[in-house]
């Protein structure tokens, strides 16, 4: 089976591509007013780049060594059908409570708890269909990538339009619209390409767990499909930092950026032969030597 080869270490190259991000954000961004009260520094249309001989995309500018993992579980569990927060809870993710409070969930007509059928679990996993079943798109992902590879039609939404609706009359059915997950995979020379198109990004909380998410996925579809992950693309269309998040990303702008780490399939991931059971622990970091955490970053709900 064809694997990403990661170059060593010293031959990588600093990896700048987030750090850039955020510094024309910073720079170029213009504040809006938010839902979530805070004023945001917006930019539109924000993209990044990772040939993944170069390394993993998990951020160097301040340490996720104790966290990486969790945001793999949570994709994980949004693959498996997950729309509550103890069914996330099983694959480790344990921060959508303050997203699941009953003043959030009440006006949507929804259960506390529980993120609504129109969230990323069920749309990935349960997406309703004229014919009547619901259709699993990631099990649908590996299959056409398996049988049908020179296709431009391996695509993945998390979007279902009927139950994002706002407005006079209108109750969407989640407790917050899906930010990522837009996901199209092209095999090119055996190679697969997986591009990740974000709505909404949070730059310095949210993107660096989305860009562990959907590198995390790259390698799941390398291993389930036996294609070499060759690279991952995010974009971002709302880039945005959060006025009280400036302090924090002015801090980050302050420390050199450096190589990115590896990350691989444990021995136990290697013998996966189903998307639906991945989880956090089948992958391992190497090679990781980031800037210390920055502490207590706000996180807007």
């Amino acid at each position: 089976m064809a694997r990403v080869q990661y170059l060593p270490e010293p031959d990588r190259p600093i990896a700048t591509q987030y750090r850039d991000v955020l510094a024309r954000v910073l720079a170029q961004g213009e504040f809006t007013a938010t839902r979530q009260g805070p004023r945001a520094l917006t930019l539109m249309q924000q993209t990044m780049t990772f040939p993944l001989a170069q390394g993993f995309p998990l951020i160097t500018e301040r340490s996720l060594k104790s966290f990486w993992r969790k945001p793999i579980g949570e994709l994980c569990a949004f693959i498996n059908g997950a729309t509550t927060t103890d069914e996330l809870a099983e694959f480790g993710c344990d921060w959508w409570g303050q997203w699941t409070t009953p003043a959030k969930t009440e006006p949507k007509g929804l259960a506390p708890g529980d993120i609504g059928p129109g969230s990323y679990g069920g749309a990935f996993h349960d997406f309703p269909t004229a014919e009547g079943p619901p259709f699993d798109q990631f099990k649908h992902l590996v299959e056409q990538l398996t049988e049908l590879p020179a296709d431009r039609t391996h695509f993945v939404s998390p979007w279902i339009p009927q139950y994002q609706v706002r407005g006079t009359g209108k109750t969407p059915r989640t407790t917050i619209a899906p930010c990522h997950g837009w996901v199209h995979v092209r095999v090119i020379n055996d190679g697969l390409h997986l591009h990740m198109f974000q709505r909404s990004g949070d730059l310095p909380v949210g993107v660096p767990s989305n860009m562990v998410q959907y590198g995390a996925l790259t390698l799941m579809l390398e291993q389930l499909t036996g294609l070499r992950a060759a690279a991952y693309y995010h974009t971002i269309s709302d880039a945005h930092i959060y006025e009280d998040q400036i302090p924090a990303v002015e801090e980050l702008l302050t420390r050199e950026p450096r190589r990115l780490p590896a990350v691989r399939l444990t021995e136990a991931g290697l013998q996966v032969k189903d998307i639906h059971d991945f989880r956090g622990e089948h992958f391992e970091l190497a090679d990781y030597h980031p800037h210390p955490s920055v502490r207590d970053i706000p996180v807007a709900s």
